[in-house]
C-alpha cells in the first residue's frame, strides 16, 4: 500500500519506565526535523501534536506490580483514539514516544479495524513481561504481551478491544536482554524471536525475510514498533536501557527499508528516544532516518 498521508501522533509518556526523559522524545524528534524528512518523500503530513497526558502522580501506586497503572491506562486510552481516528479519515499512524507502553494503545485501536494483524517488536528487550511475573512493576515490560493477549485482564482487557494480533504471527527482532520468566513467558507462547545470536549468525537480511514472512502470512496488516534500544548504543545513546551489542547503523536501516517494501504496514511506533541521554542529537536523527527508511526513502 502506497503510503500518501502521515499523521504524527506524539506520546510524550515516561511513566511506564523506571527513568525520566522519554517524555521529550517526540518534540527532539520534530526539532530535528522529522517534518522535512517526511514530506521530502513527497508525503502529506499532518502533525497532530502531543497527546495531553495525565499529570504525574505522586506515586506509584497502591500495586507494586503495575506502577503508575491509572495515568498509564488514561494514556493509553488517548493513544488508541487517536490512531483510530487517524486510521478512520484514512492517514497511516505515526506513533512516536515516549515509552514502550503505549503500544497498549496503539495495538488497540488497529485491532478495532483489522481481523489478523503481525507484528514485528524491535527491542533488545522482550517486553513480554505480565503482572505475575515482572520484577520491576514498569508498565512498559509487559506491552507487547498485553498487545497479544496475554496477562490479566488489568491490562489485557482494559482498552476495551480484544486483540487481534496474533502471537504467531509476532516476531521479536534483536533481543538480548531478557528476565528469566519473560524468557519462559515467551518460549510458552507462539511468538518467533530472533535474537543478536540469530542475527549474527545468518545476517539481518535473511533474519528480516524470515520475520516478514511470519509478520505477513494470513495478516491483513503489519505493525511495526521499533525501540530505539534495539541499537548498539554506539549509534544509539540517547535511550533509557541501553544493552551493548544490538543492531548497527545499516542493520537497522536494512530493517526498516525492507518493511518499506512491505505491502501490508499499517502503523508504525518509534519509542525509548531519550534526548537527555543522547550525544548531539545523534539517536534522535537515527530515529528520523529509520522512519524516513520504513516510510519509502532510498538510497538511489
Amino acid at each position: 500500500m502506497a503510503i500518501n498521508k502521515v499523521k504524527i501522533i506524539g506520546v510524550p509518556l515516561d511513566l511506564g519506565a523506571n527513568r525520566r526523559g522519554v517524555d521529550m522524545g517526540p518534540d527532539a524528534m520534530r526539532c530535528d526535523g522529522l517534518l522535512r524528512a517526511i514530506t521530502a518523500l513527497g508525503i502529506k503530513v499532518e502533525d497532530t501534536g502531543n497527546l495531553p497526558m495525565p499529570p504525574r502522580p505522586e506515586n506509584i501506586g497502591n500495586n507494586p506490580k503495575l506502577n503508575y497503572y491509572d495515568a498509564i491506562m488514561q494514556a493509553c486510552a488517548r493513544v488508541r483514539d487517536a490512531v483510530d481516528a487517524s486510521i478512520t479519515t484514512g492517514a497511516f499512524p505515526l506513533v512516536i514516544g515516549g515509552d514502550h507502553s503505549i503500544t497498549i494503545g496503539t495495538a488497540a485501536a488497529l485491532s478495532k479495524h483489522y481481523k489478523r494483524i503481525g507484528l514485528l517488536w524491535i527491542d533488545a528487550h522482550g517486553d513480554f513481561n505480565t503482572e505475575d511475573s515482572t520484577i520491576s512493576g514498569n508498565i512498559h515490560g509487559m506491552s507487547f504481551s498485553t498487545a497479544v493477549g496475554i496477562g490479566r485482564p488489568s491490562l489485557v482487557d482494559k482498552m476495551g478491544v480484544r486483540t487481534t494480533v496474533h502471537a504467531e504471527n509476532c516476531v521479536l527482532i534483536s533481543a538480548r536482554d531478557l528476565d528469566p520468566l519473560e524468557r519462559a513467558n515467551l518460549k510458552n507462547s507462539k511468538v518467533t524471536v530472533l535474537s543478536m545470536r540469530e542475527i549474527d549468525e545468518r545476517g539481518i537480511c535473511d533474519i528480516m525475510k524470515q520475520a516478514l514472512a511470519i509478520a505477513t502470512k494470513d495478516t491483513d496488516a503489519l505493525h511495526v514498533s521499533f525501540d530505539l534500544d534495539s541499537m548498539d548504543p554506539v549509534y544509539a545513546p540517547g535511550v533509557g536501557s541501553p544493552v551493548a551489542g544490538g543492531l548497527t547503523y545499516r542493520e537497522a536501516h536494512l530493517i526498516t527499508e525492507l518493511i518499506a517494501e512491505c505491502d501490508k504496514l499499517r502503523c508504525l511506533e518509534v519509542v525509548e528516544l531519550n534526548p537527555i541521554l543522547d550525544k548531539r542529537n545523534a539517536t534522535g536523527k537515527l530515529a528520523i532516518g529509520l522512519i524516513a527508511s520504513a516510510l519509502g526513502k532510498t538510497i538511489i
